[in-house]
């Protein structure tokens, strides 16, 4: 499989009701992020082998923007090879080059290439360790890989470094084409020793390293591309909460400044509440075994490094978008900028599941509402994007089309398979031995969706997906008797890419006595008819009231030349009566007979008049059945 860029990864998210403006600084900063390294292609010299093994130790300060660094790389060729190059930005010098502990010759160049001289042809299938030790000044782009900042009053120092999706380079030798994740990784940060030192994975313990520096030793054993890779380093404090997980307890650990720690207490338990409600729709937890925290870090949004998100702040929402990408991004990664929403979708939609789960249906509505609105705030775009997309960041992390539309694709996905089938879906894809672990396409998403529902969703897909715009849909109503009710649908589409969008369009019809009743109708084709049972007389009818479709500016209109309680008049006058009610209608030939009820629905008489006294009747709320050749029409009427 091509695994060609991918992910971004990110973070980011947005408020319970997905307010727009929010999500959109967002994207756009994780837009800004990665406008700098846009331009960056796979690497064609990193292709020819496949990394298992990192030995990362890094000694840095957080008060200076350096690093000293010895990284040691297994990989096995997949051909063969005399020279193995990796990606370091030439910012970086390299000191010394070793293979299997003997001194090899490299070189550096201006295309950020770092190339080792092998000590003998390495053959396909053979592997082999090379050791790299360098050091540098890491170039910083404002927001970039590699940042020194401070926090706090005391101004104290914090260093944080952020990859996705091209960053990695700027400080540590690596492959950087994110077309091979790493099996297993050994991180060491030797940092001053007053400092509390975060990375991937378990850490497995610390040592004092004179003079006056502390080396922490954490280790991951999960697959993991380069851009997740990161190390934090300042005064924070820890505390952690815990997963029961079945009886297979892990932690959740939180790394925070020591100035925040109050209120990042009172925030992050819901994590746990999160966590569970994610394991039990999804599986488990992709990353049991080992962990799963927040580190405190220097901006405003989040980062899912993979067991550890680096989070500027610790609102219910970041928290929830950032765990969701530890399924959707970490342990299934999207395979190409066009299939971001693979990831961004997922983690937007999820932050909405958080929604229904903590707040409710109703709280969920306002949330789908919400990035309905967001999404039909403009006629066109796909959610899959084109080649010349992907050469504007401001198109591949766009709120609207990435975000909010791939996370309204799932809900109307759900809608269509149901829960069981839907999740169940999602539970096989993510546990896919091809894509677990690894890297997916929007094609692997839909086979296990068709696999869970036996539907074709091809044209789904199409309309939804891969073409642009959306729907509005003009439904006209009439009752051709008083027990049934006949809709037809007529639909436009906002962009001319989709000729027709085929959907299962609910609709909420409304009774003249306040009664409900809601419909689906599998609208496949324009101007369908749909004739659905109804016991009531209806008085309006509305196109997906509960926002559960994209769609915009839906009108109802009723036929009254062919509905039956406006083509038959009936009426009772006066209304409130006292004495004498009398029925009036253009329609006497159609008279059978009348019935009155009592408000508890006791018949009171029976009756082939259209006169009747009811002076002798206690005052309140009665109701009239008129009987007639083409159905029964109910009236209510006040005794007073």
């Amino acid at each position: 499989m091509t695994r060609f860029i991918l992910l971004i990864i990110s973070l980011f998210v947005c408020s319970i009701g997905i307010k727009a403006q929010e999500l959109q600084k967002i994207s756009e900063a994780e837009a800004k992020s990665a406008h700098a390294k846009l331009h960056f292609k796979a690497n064609a010299n990193t292709g020819n082998y496949d990394v298992t093994y990192h030995k990362l130790e890094f000694t840095v300060n957080p008060s200076a923007a350096s690093i000293a660094g010895k990284v040691s790389t297994t990989f096995t060729a997949l051909e063969d090879m005399n020279t193995v190059t990796f990606d370091l930005d030439d910012n970086m010098v390299v000191s010394s080059v070793t293979q299997n502990n003997n001194t090899v010759t490299y070189s550096q160049n201006t295309n950020d290439e770092l190339i080792i001289n092998l000590e003998n042809t390495l053959n396909l299938g053979a592997a082999t360790t090379v050791e790299i030790t360098y050091s540098g000044n890491p170039t910083s782009n404002g927001f970039g890989s590699f940042e020194v900042t401070t926090h706090g009053n005391a101004q104290t120092p914090v260093l944080w470094t952020l990859s996705e999706p091209y960053g990695a380079l700027g400080w540590w030798p690596c492959k950087q084409d994110l077309n091979d994740k790493i099996d297993v990784i050994d991180v060491y940060i030797t940092a001053p020793e007053q400092y509390t030192a975060v990375s991937n994975g378990l850490e497995q313990g610390t040592s004092l390293t004179p003079p006056g520096r502390k080396t922490t030793h954490y280790k991951h054993q999960y697959p993991i591309p380069a851009y997740l890779i990161a190390i934090a380093v300042t005064n924070y404090e820890t505390y952690s909460h815990t997963v029961a997980n079945n009886g297979n307890p892990f932690p959740v650990v939180n790394y925070v400044y020591p100035e925040s720690l109050s209120a990042a207490q009172n925030s992050t338990g819901v994590t746990v509440d999160i966590m569970n409600h994610f394991i039990n729709l999804f599986g488990a937890y992709p990353f049991e075994n080992e962990k799963y925290g927040h580190a405190q870090f220097g901006w405003g949004g989040g980062m899912e490094h993979t067991t550890v998100s680096f989070m500027g702040n610790f609102s219910r929402n970041l928290i929830a978008h950032e765990l969701a990408h530890q399924w959707f991004g970490n342990k299934v990664t999207c395979g190409s900028w066009k299939d971001i929403w693979l990831n961004e979708g997922f983690a937007t939609y999820l932050t909405g599941l958080t929604v229904e789960h903590l707040d409710g249906e109703a709280a969920f509505k306002t949330w789908r509402n919400n990035a309905k609105n967001t999404v039909t705030s403009a006629t066109n775009g796909a959610v899959y994007l084109s080649d010349i997309d992907t050469t504007s960041v401001n198109r591949i992390f766009s709120s609207r089309l990435s975000y909010n539309k791939g996370a309204m694709v799932l809900h109307m996905v759900r809608k269509k398979l149901g829960d069981t089938n839907f999740f169940l879906a999602l539970k096989n894809y993510l546990s896919d031995a091809n894509l677990a672990y690894g890297y997916a396409k929007t094609p692997d998403l839909i086979a296990h969706l068709e696999a869970a529902s036996n539907l074709n969703l091809t044209a789904f897909f199409d309309d939804w997906v891969y073409q642009q715009g959306y729907p509005t849909y003009n439904l006209e109503w009439y009752q051709p008797t008083t027990n049934t009710i006949s809709i037809s649908l007529q639909q436009h589409q906002s962009d001319a890419s989709v000729s027709f969008f085929e959907a299962n369009v609910p609709i909420r019809i409304y009774g003249t006595n306040g009664e409900t009743a809601d419909v689906l109708l599998n609208n496949t084709g324009n101007a369908q008819t749909f004739v659905e049972n109804v016991s009531f007389q209806v008085s309006n009818v509305e196109v997906d009231p509960d926002s559960h479709l994209i769609t915009k500016n839906n009108t109802s209109t009723l036929n009254t030349e062919r509905n039956i309680y406006t083509k038959y008049t009936f009426e009772v006058v006066p209304n409130p009566v006292k004495n004498i009610l009398t029925l009036k209608t253009n329609a006497s030939n159609l008279f059978q007979n009348l019935i009155l009820y009592n408000a508890f629905g006791k018949k009171i008489l029976e009756t082939n008049k259209t006169e009747i006294s009811i002076s002798n009747l206690s005052n309140g709320v009665y109701f009239i059945s008129i009987i007639t050749d083409k159905g029964i029409f109910n009236k209510k009427v006040i005794k007073e």
